[in-house]
């Protein structure tokens, strides 16, 4: 399964702001984009200053590989996700983010089981999450609403997960989620809304990218 393996933090830096891609390291002055707020690369200081107005296209571009770097999407996937998001009724940018945030590895993030959805990605691909009673190890499995995801009970007696549910009290879930600290279970209330989707994006350009 392809997906990027290259240093996160400069992709952060790439797009100018935090795309959280790294967990606690994000809200720390460990933060990359914190200690550098320039491009990366041997000119990103030089190309900070000698950039002038933007172009549509630079914005849509930029504003596209942001969505892709957030939710670790490569370029061919994410295509399939805007045709499906074109054929689906309503607004194309706001379908395109909802069907995003029904992944699965998006799910287990936005429950509080890993710090980050790369995180989330390698536990769903290990196996720890079953769903309506079914293990799934497909990252991009799109949850519906009435599905019931849990860990594993196997998965539940190893460290990371007794730790983990320490923590969980002190989470807050989005409101088309309903999480059950008790047994490390959540269950889906609904569908996502363009609300739900915490990191500034500006959709229409990705549309725009698309349609020209």
């Amino acid at each position: 399964m392809a997906r990027y393996t290259g240093p996160v933090c400069r992709l952060c830096r790439r797009e100018g702001q935090k795309l959280f891609l790294k967990g606690a390291r994000c809200t720390s002055p460990k933060c990359a984009l914190e200690r550098r707020d320039y491009p990366p690369g041997q000119h990103g200081q030089v190309a900070r200053f000698r950039r002038g107005q933007p172009t549509d296209y630079f914005r849509q571009l930029r504003e596209k590989q942001k969505v892709k770097r957030v939710y670790g999407i490569l370029e061919r996937q994410f295509r399939r996700y805007f045709r499906e998001a074109l054929r689906t009724p309503g607004l194309t940018g706001e379908n395109l983010l909802i069907l995003l945030e029904r992944r699965l590895d998006n799910v287990v993030y936005r429950l509080g089981f890993a710090d980050s959805r790369a995180q989330a990605r390698q536990l769903v691909q290990h196996g720890h999450f079953t769903v309506n009673g079914r293990r799934v190890t497909i990252p991009s499995y799109l949850v519906r609403p009435g599905d019931q995801i849990a860990v594993r009970e196997g998965s539940r007696r190893r460290p990371y997960f007794q730790e983990r549910a320490e923590m969980l009290d002190e989470m807050r879930v989005p409101d088309w989620l309903s999480l059950n600290t008790a047994d490390l279970s959540a269950r889906v209330l609904g569908m996502p809304r363009r609300e739900h989707v915490d990191i500034p994006i500006n959709e229409q350009l990705v549309v725009e990218y698309y349609s020209r």
